[in-house]
């Protein structure tokens, strides 16, 4: 009776190896409009843009601007969140966004040194300026 036992436990075990080899697979499908990398790192520099527009001018809209850089780019905020996910969970947005870096870099070669001023203090609080009275 042992012996049945272990071969039950056997094929049972075997059963469960392959159904958990055969049930992995993506943990999100590739959407239907999937926005490209090159498109998607443009229109994070965008964004990133107009984030800095709302330290610049505090009363802006920030919504308003994101609802402007994607309709510049054509692209629907569905396909832009749905796309977003992807990327992320496939552990591609990294790349994409040091593209949008790169992009913000050619558009602003000024802001090459502020970036690599900022890159060689990590974690490093800068002092507020001093105001004069």
């Amino acid at each position: 009776m042992e012996i049945h036992d272990q071969q039950i436990m056997k094929k049972l075990f075997f059963i469960f190896v392959l159904m958990g080899l055969l049930s992995c697979g993506d943990y999100i499908d590739k959407p239907e409009n999937l926005l490209s990398k090159d498109q998607m790192a443009e229109v994070l520099a965008d964004l990133a843009i107009n984030d800095q527009a709302t330290f610049i001018y505090p009363n802006s809209n920030l919504e308003a601007g994101t609802r402007y850089v994607l309709k510049q780019h054509n692209i629907k905020s569905e396909d832009f969140i749905a796309s977003f996910k992807y990327y992320v969970v496939k552990e591609k947005m990294q790349g994409i966004a040091e593209d949008a870096q790169q992009i913000l870099l050619e558009r602003d070669p000024k802001a090459d040194q502020y970036v690599k001023d900022k890159s060689n203090k990590p974690g490093e609080l800068q002092p507020p300026p001093v105001l004069s009275r």
